[in-house]
């Protein structure tokens, strides 16, 4: 169901169906992950050790953080950034789920499919979410700076966060972290896609079907999987994003410990590389990998269900 295929003409669905259930699936998906997310990006912005032997970091580890962040922030604090980041996912799950159904479909009208099936999605689900990415990327640096944000917050809304940003740093800053972001997001989404499908097969070669699965599970566990290898490969240059996105933004993490300024995408892995090591490239991993394997997880399943959902309302319909 995820992509092009014409041997399922009888399930296919419209382009409209297709972008509708990828909006409604990063709906869905974003409102479940948000509190890791936000954990994630506290991890990745800290420039100390994320470990109690070091006595000026804030946060040690996802359970500590997150009594933390309850403690001094309470609760809602996890959904802090939500409504940008709810625009970023229903917006990118359009853009990129239709994107890739059009790709994939080039490809095969090109006849080139069968003999390279799994480059075919690399790259068709690379081109998908770099075209989705320039498409919200300007609302992705507000949800950062919305997660980032301590107490008492800088922005009060959206409209003021927009307003400000805009008057004190120009338009360019909602386009910061914009070049590691693309260069992260082609290997990262073209490795969901393609792993994907091969752990599909893999998963229908080891556990056959019977007749009376719906395939749900399946969706799930390999979507999950997906999201795993992605997200390990390429985290270095989603930690260097995050922390291009808060340039010009420090006084709000005084608060939080050491804050950095970065002239750009080298001279931010030069400093990482020289003050935090080879692990600083993968502070956050762990609440990030957990995210990565439910977001990715449940992108997939509920995009498939909705689109499943879709087919059947059109079925019962005629």
């Amino acid at each position: 169901m995820v992509g092009y295929d014409p041997k399922a003409d009888d399930r296919s669905n419209s382009k409209f169906e297709v972008a509708m259930a990828g909006s409604m699936s990063g709906l869905v998906t974003r409102l479940l992950i948000s509190p890791l997310d936000v954990i994630k990006i506290r991890f990745q912005l800290q420039i100390e050790r994320l470990s109690h032997s070091d006595p000026k970091a804030k946060y040690h580890g996802i359970l500590q953080a997150a009594k933390q962040i309850l403690q001094e922030e309470g609760p809602t604090a996890f959904w802090k950034g939500h409504i940008p980041a709810q625009l970023l996912s229903i917006g990118y799950g359009a853009v990129q789920f239709l994107s890739f159904e059009l790709l994939t479909e080039l490809v095969h009208r090109a006849n080139m499919y069968e003999t390279h099936e799994f480059s075919a999605h690399f790259v068709c689900g690379g081109l998908s979410a770099c075209t989705a990415t320039l498409a919200v990327h300007p609302v992705d640096v507000l949800r950062t700076r919305f997660a980032a944000q301590g107490e008492p917050r800088v922005y009060k809304t959206l409209q003021d966060a927009v307003v400000t940003m805009y008057r004190t740093e120009g338009p360019l800053v909602f386009y910061k972290g914009l070049a590691p972001t693309l260069i992260a997001i082609f290997p990262y989404a073209g490795l969901q896609f393609s792993c994907y499908k091969s752990l599909k097969r893999a998963y229908d070669w080891a556990i056959p079907a019977d007749g009376k699965q719906t395939g749900n599970l399946k969706n799930l566990l390999c979507g999950s999987g997906a999201g795993i290898i992605s997200k390990t490969l390429t985290y270095p240059l989603d930690l260097i994003k995050k922390r291009l996105q808060v340039g010009g933004f420090e006084h709000a993490r005084a608060g939080f410990g050491q804050v950095r300024s970065y002239r750009g995408l080298l001279d931010c892995t030069k400093q990482v590389l020289q003050e935090e090591g080879i692990q600083g490239f993968f502070k956050g991993l762990s609440p990030s990998l957990l995210k990565a394997a439910l977001s990715t997880g449940f992108v997939f399943f509920w995009y498939e269900l909705f689109c499943n959902l879709f087919h059947c309302m059109k079925k019962a319909d005629s």
